[in-house]
């Protein structure tokens, strides 16, 4: 309970109202950590100017593991379709507040280290979310919806030492993270994501806004300034089904971002996915010009890519003159028991896939970027 005090005086300032805080304070390329890291300054900066002419392609558990393969060195979906890797690495956090070895796809910690690592010395980007369980319900899963989580983990609640607890172990592997010459590696965290859905226990109907910015401003506090981590840019994330209103509504503050971002799947037809996606990219315009922050499409996809031309034609038309930094597609994990019917999960083509050749066209377009268009840009210097 010793950070209450500290975290609340802290929290006062940015959680009454948005409008209150300037833009200077963590906009236009200025980081929500003012003693962020020169490499981590480098790449807040050079994904605002990328944005300015194309975007960073990502996958999630990219190196981990493929259609029909798993944790084979040097391999990649996304490489043996297009002859590269992705830009952006996704990785997830999830398993490490229980101090288990593997992350909740069940990739260890040990691989994702590594793994992390060898993107970065590449010149490669890496992205974590956490799908944190419920320190409150008895699931002990994100999905867990009880409500009350937040308010339980919040300075003075009864699981707040709890969450410190999490913290202090995420914190700790992210600090091991290193480079080449002992340099913490940068990351782009997205904790809390698709806040504006109902699914996760920090969603919209599971706590109210300000329940959430305390909950995000305490985070940011204790892994800066208390665990003194400055390898982080902050990225807020919320679900596809959000308005101009809704998407700012629990946003914690200009000098708590550095990215704004959302994910939005195809479900439907290509056509309503073009119309969500433009629509949702205009709001994301709006917030990311008015509070000088970073936008990207931080999750993405259409489960099998069964549209032969879904790159070119839907993903692209969707995304059209929009400025977005990076886009994510999720992961590759072939046939997946877990799902309710078991099928087939994948994002990503591999190759032989009805949508493989269209990728190789997306991969050549000017304005998508892979890990060779961002190794030439240099992106931590």
């Amino acid at each position: 309970m010793k950070y209450a005090l500290v975290s609340l005086l802290i929290l006062c300032g940015g959680v009454p109202g948005i409008g209150s805080i300037a833009a200077a304070q963590g906009g236009d390329g200025i980081p929500a950590d003012k003693q962020a890291t020169r490499e981590t300054l480098a790449l807040l900066r050079n994904l605002r100017r990328l944005s300015f002419t194309g975007f960073l392609f990502g996958h999630q558990d990219d190196l981990a593991y493929g259609v029909n393969w798993k944790y084979q060195a040097g391999r990649s979906d996304v490489r043996e379709v297009c002859g590269d890797y992705p830009a952006l690495y996704g990785w997830d956090l999830s398993g490490m507040e229980s101090d288990a070895t593997a992350d909740i796809d069940g990739v260890p910690f040990s691989f994702i280290r590594r793994a992390v690592s060898e993107g970065y010395a590449r010149g490669g980007v890496i992205t974590f979310s956490w799908h944190m369980p419920s320190p409150l319900g008895g699931g002990l899963t994100a999905w867990d919806t009880t409500r009350g989580t937040v308010a339980s983990i919040l300075p003075s609640g009864a699981n707040h030492d709890v969450y410190v607890s999490w913290l202090d172990k995420v914190a700790s592997f992210l600090g091991s993270l290193k480079g080449p010459r002992g340099e913490l590696i940068p990351v782009l965290f997205r904790p809390f994501h698709e806040l504006t859905g109902s699914w996760f226990w920090w969603g919209r109907s599971e706590c109210s806004p300000t329940e959430f910015i305390t909950l995000w401003r305490f985070t940011k506090y204790y892994l800066n300034q208390v665990k003194g981590l400055h390898n982080i840019l902050w990225v807020y994330n919320t679900s596809g089904d959000f308005t101009s209103v809704s998407f700012v509504e629990r946003y914690p503050g200009d000098d708590a971002v550095d990215v704004v971002s959302f994910d939005n799947y195809q479900y439907g037809s290509a056509s309503s996915f073009v119309a969500s996606m433009s629509a949702s990219l205009s709001v994301l315009d709006s917030v990311a010009s008015l509070h000088g922050k970073v936008p990207a499409i931080a999750e993405t996809g259409y489960e099998q890519i069964p549209d032969s031309s879904w790159w070119t034609g839907v993903l692209l038309r969707g995304i059209g003159t929009h400025r977005v930094a990076y886009v994510l597609v999720w992961r590759n994990a072939g046939w997946n028991p877990w799902l309710k019917p078991p099928h087939m999960h994948y994002f990503a083509p591999y190759p032989g896939q009805a949508s493989a050749a269209d990728f190789v066209r997306f991969y050549s377009l000017e304005n998508t970027m892979f890990e060779r268009d961002i190794a030439k840009e240099k992106m931590y210097e």
